[in-house]
């Protein structure tokens, strides 16, 4: 009866929050309802698209929020949200939430809020699945690593443990990962989650080291001062966890990868946004 008057509340709490959602239905009709929500096209196992398919650990969050908050699935209208792009989306009225690998810091704060966080990544590295001399950032003089153009990821390791690596950016992971099967690199640096997307997708030849070394506080990135999603978002994400609907996604989403959160993080804690 708890998780029944619980779910009850949701459902008039996202009703009576339609008119501060930009992208939502304005009929009351519950078939011309909708919720917009960036995610990431180009990031096997945390949001990726193929043909109408949407999947990803970072999807599955989205897709249990709209639903804890009323909306069927069909009511859902994915957007892709690049990073550089994520602020300006919300700020236009683009999406009414962004969950894209969205680290939660200070400086987006200036701009935009978020809720969660709904899961803490940390910097990894991906390596060839032969490769038993690289375990971690210190091993790398000497070495090819390969990142996204725009990423701070490479220049941590330089400046932090392996002065002596060599730097190589790609557009994009996908190229990365390509680098690394040919054998022009030695090793791909970004949160592990992605690496683990990446290794699930590759078909055995790339394994994650899984030694991740920062901590990465994925949250949902929301209009400025809209405390009254958050905290919606909030409640989704602990009934998420406390269901094991988490735990499953990020099995579902990263199997055979050898990923697994790191547990003094994880599951986190979702209370971001809130006004407290």
């Amino acid at each position: 009866m708890k998780k029944f008057m619980h779910k009850a509340l949701a459902t008039v709490l996202a009703v009576a929050s339609v008119s501060s959602l930009a992208a939502c239905g304005s009929s009351s009709s519950s078939d011309d309802r909708k919720i917009t929500i960036g995610i990431k096209f180009d990031q096997p196992g945390v949001g990726f698209k193929k043909g109408g398919t949407y999947t990803g650990f970072d999807v599955s969050v989205a897709r249990y929020i709209a639903n804890y908050m009323g909306y069927e699935d069909y009511q859902i209208e994915w957007k892709e949200a690049p990073s550089k792009q994520r602020e300006a989306m919300l700020q236009n009225n683009d999406v009414d939430m962004i969950l894209a690998s969205y680290s939660i810091t200070d400086d987006r704060k200036k701009t935009v809020d978020f809720a969660g966080p709904y899961l803490v990544a940390g910097q990894d590295l991906l390596v060839r699945s032969d490769n038993t001399t690289i375990k971690g950032p210190n091993d790398l003089n000497g070495k090819r690593l390969c990142s996204v153009t725009g990423s701070t990821s490479a220049v941590v390791i330089k400046e932090k443990y392996s002065d002596k690596v060599q730097l190589m950016e790609q557009p994009g992971y996908a190229e990365c990962a390509t680098a690394l099967f040919s054998g022009i690199v030695d090793a791909v640096t970004t949160d592990n989650i992605i690496l683990a997307g990446l290794a699930a997708n590759s078909r055995g030849r790339l394994k994650l080291v899984n030694a991740p070394f920062t901590q990465e506080h994925y949250g949902v990135g929301i209009h400025k001062g809209n405390t009254g999603l958050a905290q919606q978002i909030n409640a989704a994400i602990k009934e998420m966890v406390s269901s094991g609907a988490w735990q499953k996604a990020i099995e579902d989403n990263t199997r055979g990868t050898g990923f697994s959160p790191d547990k003094e993080y994880n599951p986190p804690k979702a209370t971001e946004g809130e006004g407290k």
